[in-house]
Order: C-alpha cells, then structure tokens, then sequence
C-alpha cells in the first residue's frame, strides 16, 4: 500500500512506476499533481517544437546523458519518449547504465498521447 493511501485513503493513488508506461499511467500522475517526475523528450529540436506532452523537457537524444546528469537527480522518477519504441527504449537503457532507476518507457510517445485525445504543446519560432 501507497504510504500516502494510509493518510488520504479516499484519494486515488496512481500506480506505481513500471518500466514501461501507457501514456494513461503518466496522465493519471500528471492529474493528481504528482510533482517528482520529469518527462523527457528525445526527439530532436525541431519535433519537440511541433508538438510535445505538456511539461516534457526537450533533451535529444545525441545530448540525453549530459543534460540528464547536470539538471536531474537520479532518484527522481523519469517518463522517456521518441519517435518511435525503439528510439525510447534506447533512450531509457542509456538512463538506467548512467545510474537512473526509476525510468519508464512512455509506449507509443506522443502519437499515443494525441491518439486518445490528451493536449499537447508547441512552440512557434517567430519568423
């Protein structure tokens, strides 16, 4: 049992972090106002600034470990998508051999966030 669910028994906790998440598991998280967890974006600069989750961090993957190392503590819990399965799950084992454990493969990444409807935020560049 969530430590929590002890004190506020009638909240709903969200389920604890898995190696692989839905993009309903982060959703869930990101709704109760869970606050220690970072999602991370490795897609490059251009993608993240079409469209990415509300609140991802832009941390392409040529630059993942450096910028991972210098401004995330490695106790925190860490959602990672890309472009597709494979450049995430890629993503994640370069996090987990640089000490990070608590990380989640965010399955499907933004295709399966827009896919059910969740927001997403872009950043227009002014021309």
């Amino acid at each position: 049992m969530h430590p929590l669910h002890k004190l506020f028994g009638f909240l709903p906790i969200p389920a604890p972090l898995k190696a692989r998440s839905r993009v309903h598991d982060l959703k869930s998280r990101l709704d109760w106002g869970e606050p220690a967890l970072t999602i991370i974006d490795v897609r490059d600069r251009a993608e993240f600034n079409s469209g990415h989750i509300p609140g991802a961090v832009a941390m392409p993957a040529a630059e993942l470990l450096y910028r991972a190392l210098t401004s995330i503590g490695r106790d925190r819990d860490l959602y990672v998508y890309g472009e597709t399965d494979d450049e995430t799950a890629e993503a994640a084992q370069l996090l987990r051999k640089a000490g990070y454990q608590r990380v989640s493969e965010l399955r499907g990444g933004l295709s399966a966030w827009k896919a059910v409807g969740y927001p997403i935020e872009s950043l227009r560049v002014a021309a």
